[in-house]
């Protein structure tokens, strides 16, 4: 049996008969960002009571969704193609559930605060509702928001539902801080103050459209409409955006008790694409087409049901509390999405390197594992998160010593879940940068992947060149005989690339620079300047410069 609060029809509305051409009386703008769902959305039924008529509103944001020509991969300057057109599925699902029961979401082009100041008038809106956000764009256009809103005699209604829990609730708690640990975040959270009720899961009466009056509306654009080739693609995602879409996934996902009451995050096969070995909620969870409070009332019910299940912080209801976690110590704390001037993150002297950037991010270091899982990347939009942590590693710690925001800027506009919070705490734990210090713990990218799956039928799919390449090196193709290289029609160097390092001394270089990096965050009480960490970088490329010679030879001698 399925948890109770999977058994609900999506939405039941009774619609209201007034005249929808006259926009007199109490009228309120739903403002949609993220949150892009009917289900448990306290701003959209406050926005319904009590009002003659709601105008629901999306407004693309140029911002984020107009053609970037200057940009490495198709899309625009911050979000990559397969992330625009998750959210317009998204919004295409939430218009059709909307017009379900006599209502529609109305699409505005512009800067959101200028296009909201003007429907604030032309609409003569009382009330306007969204959802709050604790991302530092959304923290600034919203105070531009809420101050003409605020001018104009607006009421103005903005709940925190997103998350769980409210981020700035637990920083007060904590004296004003963020928690830094995640023992310390679920100590101070307990639970949540909604958990002894049951999340509204039905809206039983939603008022008609307004009059738009002369405000330019119109339906979901398409990914044409906003001015993006439609490219013959050989793969794309196979990941639909929507909460209709979401709610099955949910239901699918919740609906085998032993799965839910045995999920051990890390565990799980990050080669496993056929199938994933996660709920790949996540995208869901980050533009709100799934209720993270909904999500977290039926993890509950399950655990309810069953004798015995694992607990955080590897549960299934482990992992929504890590988000809620990076959640609480993003907003908590300034400059959290760079190193410099983030006083939580370790000042380490990371390569500026283009070219080993390019590598990676184009699938073409010569570690087919690496390469496999960038590969996904760009053409799904998501991997298995093991699958991420072997490549950031690979990018910042563990091989190539590069930036882990050089990494973080290429996951945030390919993955479909990137979520600003989440997407810098991760880059900052896998790097070492801060939550996680054992750096000499380094994903290899040859032996990791080899356990999960020998034959490599992961490479195999996202790197066809190297189907035809015997089990044995698969994982190593460089050290496979020519006359292999051969018979399989991929010669290293030429069809797939070469190394570019040689992993056992790149991650032992990496180690040491580690280490004295550590030693002198500690010695100045982490308050690294740039002329420290120029002289550390100094003296390792004095290291590798002596080392040089010796790498090229061992490189000639495994390729051959």
């Amino acid at each position: 049996m399925p948890p109770a609060c999977l058994n609900f029809s999506l939405m039941r509305f009774s619609l209201s008969q007034a005249n929808p051409t006259m926009a007199s009386g109490s009228n309120s703008l739903m403002w949609f960002r993220k949150g892009i769902r009917l289900h448990d959305n306290p701003a959209l039924e406050y926005a319904a009571r009590g009002s003659d008529f709601v105008y629901p509103v999306f407004v693309i944001d140029p911002h984020y969704m107009d053609p970037d020509p200057n940009a490495f991969s198709p899309g625009s300057k911050l979000a990559g193609l397969n992330r625009i057109r998750f959210l317009l599925e998204s919004l295409v699902d939430l218009d059709f559930n909307l017009k379900k029961i006599g209502s529609r979401l109305l699409v505005l082009k512009g800067e959101p605060s200028e296009v909201l100041s003007r429907c604030l008038n032309e609409w003569r809106i009382s009330k306007l509702c969204f959802e709050f956000d604790t991302e530092p764009y959304y923290q600034a256009l919203d105070k531009k928001v809420k101050n003409h809103a605020s001018a104009a005699g607006v009421e103005i209604y903005s709940p925190v539902s997103h998350t769980i829990f409210n981020p700035l609730d637990i920083i007060q708690k904590n004296g004003g801080k963020p928690p830094l640990s995640y023992q310390s975040f679920i100590k101070l959270a307990g639970k949540p103050s909604w958990a002894s009720s049951h999340i509204s899961d039905e809206i039983t009466w939603l008022p008609p459209v307004g009059s738009v009056g002369n405000c330019m509306i119109s339906e979901v654009p398409s990914m044409k409409e906003l001015g993006y080739e439609d490219k013959e693609e050989d793969e794309r995602t196979p990941f639909k955006g929507g909460e209709s879409e979401a709610l099955k996934r949910l239901r699918e996902s919740i609906s085998n008790n032993e799965w839910v009451a045995n999920f051990e995050k890390p565990k799980g096969d990050p080669s496993s694409f056929l199938k994933p070995a996660t709920t790949v909620l996540s995208p869901y969870l980050k533009f709100g087409c799934l209720s993270s409070r909904y999500f977290y009332q039926c993890i509950q019910d399950v655990q309810r049901d069953v004798k015995k299940h694992t607990s955080p912080p590897v549960s299934l209801l482990g992992q929504l509390l890590w988000r809620e976690f990076f959640y609480t110590v993003a907003f908590g704390t300034p400059n959290f999405d760079q190193m410099k001037d983030n006083k939580i993150c370790k000042q380490i002297p990371w390569k500026y390197d283009d070219e080993l950037l390019v590598a990676w991010r184009d699938a073409k270091t010569g570690f087919p594992w690496i390469d496999a899982i960038m590969v996904q990347l760009q053409k799904w939009g998501w991997m298995h998160h093991l699958a991420r942590h072997c490549v950031a590693c690979f990018l910042t710690r563990g091989d190539l010593l590069v930036h882990w925001e050089m990494g973080r800027d290429v996951f945030e506009r390919l993955l479909i879940d990137s979520d600003w919070s989440i997407n810098n705490a991760n880059w900052m734990w896998l790097s070492c940068s801060s939550f996680f210090y054992q750096y000499n713990r380094i994903y290899s990218p040859i032996s990791f992947g080899k356990k999960y799956d020998p034959k490599g039928n992961y490479i195999r799919h996202f790197l066809p060149m190297l189907k035809d390449m015997p089990d044995e090196y698969i994982y190593e193709p460089w050290t496979a005989p020519r006359n292999v290289q051969v018979k399989a029609k991929c010669i290293i160097g030429k069809d797939y690339p070469k190394p570019v390092v040689d992993h056992k001394s790149a991650s032992k270089e990496c180690k040491q620079l580690f280490h004295e990096a550590y030693e002198l965050n500690k010695r100045l009480n982490g308050k690294v300047n740039e002329e420290g960490l120029k002289d550390l970088r100094r003296k390792f490329e004095e290291v590798e410069r002596e080392q040089e010679p010796k790498s090229k030879k061992l490189k000639q001698k495994l390729i051959g």
